[in-house]
Parts: C-alpha cells; structure tokens; sequence
C-alpha cells in the first residue's frame, strides 16, 4: 500500500503561481507512472500532468496546461507540480496520483481555488 504526502494549494488570484508537492510512502519495484490528476466540481477527474520511471520517458502534459505548468520529480518519492499563470478555471481539486501495471494509487487530495 503507498501513501502520500501532499502539500502547497490554497488561493490564488488569476496569473499567480501555486507549487503542490507530493510524496509517497514508497515506491513499488518496477517501472511505475506518478503525476497530478484533478478533479473540477461537476467533472471527470482528468490527468494534469505524469512521468514514467521508464529510461528515457518524457513528462506527459493535458494540452491545458503546457507552457504554464512544470512538473518536477527529484527523487524517487517525490513529484512536483509548479502552477504558473493560474487561470481560474484551474479551479479543482488535485490528486497526487502513483500508477503500476496493476493498481493505481491515489492522495487524498488538495484543493486549488482561482480567484481575484
């Protein structure tokens, strides 16, 4: 079983930063996935941002958020999400996300409002 960690989120006014930080219990041996879902009032959780531990993998990014969001993994218990230019509709709440071949693993979540 892997826990997580997650901190930063909040408020934050349109065209501002955020920095969510995930870390986890473990990590399972393997080539695994972690990354950032969220999850907006009324919607479908949607995937952010992830990155494979696969030699060579590159950080996957949802089309909305290229170009502002930069997510960072600097060990192995830890991902990042720097949250730039927030728009409002950025409004949700974020779930830190652990993906293997088999099960997928979730945080408990943080909430991120945009608004002035």
């Amino acid at each position: 079983q892997v826990s997580f960690v997650e901190t930063g989120g909040g408020l934050a006014t349109p065209g501002s930063s955020l920095r969510l930080s995930c870390r986890a219990s473990t990590v399972p041996n393997g080539d695994h996935e972690m990354g950032w879902y969220r999850q907006a009032p009324g919607k479908q959780r949607e995937l952010v941002a992830k990155i494979s531990t696969r030699r060579g993998a590159q950080t996957d990014y949802a089309d909305f958020v290229k170009g502002r969001f930069i997510l960072d993994k600097p060990n192995s218990l830890t991902v990042n999400l720097l949250m730039n230019n927030l728009y409002p509709n950025d409004t949700a709440v974020y779930y830190c996300n652990m993906q293997t071949l088999s099960r997928a693993f979730w945080g408990q979540g943080t909430q991120v409002t945009v608004s002035s």
